[in-house]
């Protein structure tokens, strides 16, 4: 059974000249690029790739709040406030920042069954910092939480990976809506 994913090269995978490594790396474990485009989001496109409901909201920001605790920080420090939905929100804005700062690459990658944890296995770990040597984040930046939320800006991490099937799907429809 197939199954395809939704992948984006981010402003700083793109600005770093990292696309056709992180291309290479996909396609060397066998996967198969359906679709690729370059494209400058808008506002509105940044914002719509983050959802905007509760359940996001809730998952993004006790995430982060969980990180800090981990770490030993106060989320207060950045975030004037302890809730999830509010932490959220403001990790929603920086992130659509952070998509607007320039051009990325929007791929629609095939494979067998079990793509999408594929490709999340050759991302690594959404923080670079701590990403795994040998995954395309461990390998080509080193961004942080600590720097990112000391900047007050979303985690420079190279890429985005579908988490599901679910979400792959919206993700596809939402940057190649010409498609079927």
């Amino acid at each position: 059974m197939a199954e395809r994913s939704f992948v984006m090269i981010k402003p700083d995978g793109v600005a770093g000249g990292h696309t056709d490594e992180i291309i290479k790396r996909l396609t060397d474990a066998g996967l198969t690029i359906v679709q690729r485009k370059e494209v400058q989001p808008t506002r509105e496109l940044a914002l719509a790739h983050y959802a905007d409901n509760d359940e996001w909201y809730r998952n993004t920001g006790s995430k982060t709040i969980a990180s800090y605790e981990k770490q030993g920080w106060d989320i207060t420090d950045i975030f004037a406030a302890n809730d999830p939905i509010v932490v959220a929100k403001q990790v929603r804005e920086w992130l659509a920042e952070y998509l607007v700062s320039g051009p990325v690459v929007a791929l629609i990658v095939d494979g067998p069954e079990g793509t999408i944890a594929k490709i999340r296995e050759l991302a690594g770990g959404t923080e670079p910092a701590s990403a795994a040597p040998g995954t395309i984040r461990g390998d080509m930046s080193d961004d942080s939480y600590k720097t990112a939320n000391g900047a007050r800006r979303a985690l420079r991490n190279l890429m985005h990976a579908s988490e599901s099937v679910a979400e792959a799907e919206r993700e596809i429809a939402l940057w190649f809506p010409n498609l079927g």
